[in-house]
Order: C-alpha cells, then structure tokens, then sequence
C-alpha cells in the first residue's frame, strides 16, 4: 500500500465541526471520494483517542482507505494504522521510524523547501504543506504561498499534498501547482453533506491533474 496511496482528497478529522455522528460523517466522506483518512483530535484524552482510533481502523479498512494518525506513534501502533503524520514541533522521523517499521507511511508537515528537503532525506514518504490559506483549525500554523508550494513540489520526488483553508471556492489554486492532493478539514466533516462536498472536491482535483 505504501508505494500505491492515492493522495488526491487526503481528510483531516475534527469532531468538534461534524454536524451528524462522527463515525457515519467520515464514512460519508469516505463514500464521497476521500482516498486517506488522517486522525486529528487534539482535545481528546489518550482513552478517547485510541477508542476513536479504533473504530476508525474497522471503518477504513472495511473501504480499503488508508489510515494516518496524526502525532501519536504510541495510538498508530496500538491500532495498526496504516502510518502517522507529525509535525515540525513533533518527534523526530526518525524516532517515529524505530517505533512504527520501514513499512509503515511517514508524513512530515513542511512550510518551506528546507523543510521539505529535511524530511526527504530522513525518509519521509510524503509532506503536507500549508497553510495555503488561513485556517481555522490550526491558527498557528505557518503561511505558505502558492509560488512556495510548487517550488517545494519540484524540490522532492515524493508526494506533496497541500492544506489549510482549501474549500470547494480555492482547491483549483493549490493544485495548479503540480501537487498530487489536496487536504481537507471543514470543507468536508463541516459539511452539511460530507459525501456531496467530497465528490466536488474530488471532481477538482481530477480536473487539475486532467484525469
């Protein structure tokens, strides 16, 4: 699977902004066209975490779709998710890799090339970058421009997925810059049709890559 993921609609999961279940919005969205579910839940307690990391696991797996924590190598191991996303304040890769195996996938979020080009030769396995517009769901994170973003897609041969404040309106915009993804949060799990608002944003990105 690690060499094979398809990138194109990449979700982030924020429980605080779905409007129905937690469970039956991300399977709507799984339904819709999201190609990997990424796990972010940053209130949670660990013994909520790894419950939702859990049912998770069953969900994906059941569709085929892979499955990212984000931070937590202890919570990804725990349920044999399909990898971990960390971040530039977060353990380092390589630490993360003693931990989680050769096999399993490894994100590293990135704002400049330099990041990008550290976490390349530590053996990331793709990057998320951003945030490409503002954000509400992680106000601290760092401001990334399109003209950055392709020169950070041509800097590495891994996968690069773009986030922060991508909507059905912007999508367009990050993926003329040759990326492979886009990454979502409120435009999907905020949605007031999670499997509707995952088609159109599928639909974009496979008008950009004129698939």
């Amino acid at each position: 699977m690690k060499n094979k993921l398809d990138y194109s609609l990449y979700l982030v999961t924020d429980r605080t902004l779905c409007r129905g279940e937690f469970i039956e919005c991300i399977e709507a969205a799984i339904r819709g066209g999201v190609s990997v579910v990424q796990l972010r839940e940053k209130d949670a307690s660990s013994a909520e975490f790894y419950s939702i990391a859990l049912e998770l696991r069953k969900l994906t797996r059941s569709y085929g779709v892979p499955f990212i924590i984000n931070d937590r190598a202890d919570i990804a191991l725990a349920v044999d998710a399909d990898g971990l996303h960390i971040g530039q304040s977060d353990m380092p890769l390589d630490v993360a890799r003693s931990i989680l195996g050769s096999e399993k996938i490894i994100g590293v979020s990135a704002s400049c090339v330099d990041d990008a080009l550290l976490a390349l030769e530590e053996g990331a396995d793709y990057l998320g970058v951003g945030a490409v517009f503002p954000t509400g769901t992680k106000s601290d994170a760092d401001s990334v421009g399109i003209d950055e973003l392709r020169r950070i897609k041509d800097s590495v041969d891994i996968p690069v997925v773009a986030i922060g404040g991508i909507n059905e309106i912007n999508a367009h915009i990050p993926m003329s810059a040759g990326i492979d993804g886009i990454s979502v949060v409120s435009a999907i799990v905020a949605s007031p049709s999670p499997l509707d608002s995952s088609k159109r944003l599928l639909d974009i990105v496979k008008k950009s890559k004129n698939i």
